[in-house]
């Protein structure tokens, strides 16, 4: 039976796996519990027919059985009466209730398999939906934290990535060289202003020595 199927499909479906493997998990956790209401919808109404076809089938199996006996009692009744066409007749009558019977029976039985086999279907789909409701929660904030674990492990991976790490040692290094650069050219400036003011206090040195020596010359001629 299709629903029988479709039933087993769900009961052996695992949550966890389901949700694990989901890019939406809110949305498969929902489908899941929409899917197993409605299966269990469906089986307790064919769970409800084959109980009332059970029912149907042990009511056929009795009004045969009455009837084999009524058949009996008659042809009994005939033969009293030594009316031996008639107890044919009624035993004729007998014999068919009682093959009619035999053959209810044999589905009855085959009806009372499957209304057993529907309950135990439909005791494990409520079982499925308690525990997907029960559930839900959980395993939808346990796959939250894999993703953001993933995520954390991706960004370490990212962060670990050697060439990303030689693309920043190198820029690094020429960050460096760069201040290099430019300090070395603030100790040239540096220098050549120091030279200069050296120069300036030199030459006046050289002045002040020449007016001096100028000045005794004139004294002494």
């Amino acid at each position: 039976m299709a629903l029988l199927d479709r039933v087993s499909t769900l009961i052996r479906a695992n949550l966890n796996d389901l949700i694990d493997r989901a890019e939406h998990p809110e949305k498969v956790i929902k489908q899941v519990l929409l899917d197993i209401e409605n299966q269990l919808l469906q089986l307790k109404t064919q769970v409800a027919v084959s109980i009332a076809d059970q029912h149907m089938l042990e009511k056929k199996q009795k009004d045969n059985d009455v009837a084999a006996s009524d058949w009996l009692r008659k042809a009994e009744r005939a033969v009293d009466k030594k009316q031996d066409d008639l107890a044919r007749a009624a035993l004729e009558r007998h014999q068919s209730s009682l093959q009619l019977s035999r053959s209810y029976q044999e589905q009855l039985q085959d009806q009372l398999a499957q209304v057993e086999a529907l309950k135990a279907s439909l005791r494990k789909l409520e079982q499925k939906l308690a525990e997907a409701n029960s559930k839900k929660e959980m395993l939808i904030a346990r796959h939250r934290r894999s993703l953001v674990t993933s995520r954390a492990n991706r960004a370490q991976q990212s962060i670990g990535d050697r060439s990303k790490l030689a693309t920043f040692e190198r820029l690094k290094e020429r960050v460096m060289q760069s201040e290099v650069a430019s300090q070395a050219e603030a100790e040239l400036l540096s220098d050549d202003i120091g030279d200069r003011l050296e120069k300036l206090d030199r030459e006046d040195e050289i002045d002040r020595m020449l007016a001096e020596i100028k000045s005794r010359r004139a004294l002494t001629n």
